[in-house]
């Protein structure tokens, strides 16, 4: 009584399709794939520019003086 056999699967797969159609159940498919790629998409849109900012490097002879840069942002002088 616990789990459901195939039997007991196949009958409700087939009530649900008679009481939405067929149709209504390939466009809520439809629906569910795009709203999955679109929330793929922006995860890897969001690890881009992540990446891309620890791969930058400074031109040869240029450091970073934190100190520095910090002082300039905080007395509004930011370049």
């Amino acid at each position: 009584m616990g789990s459901l056999s195939i039997w007991h699967w196949l009958i409700v797969l087939l009530i649900v399709a008679l009481v939405f159609g067929t149709k209504k159940l390939r466009n809520i498919g439809g629906d569910l794939g795009g709203a999955v790629k679109g929330f793929k998409e922006g995860m890897r849109d969001a690890e881009t520019p992540a990446a891309d900012a620890q791969k930058r490097e400074l031109p040869a002879g240029e450091t970073v003086d934190v100190d520095a840069k910090e002082k300039a942002t905080r007395s509004g002088d930011a370049r």
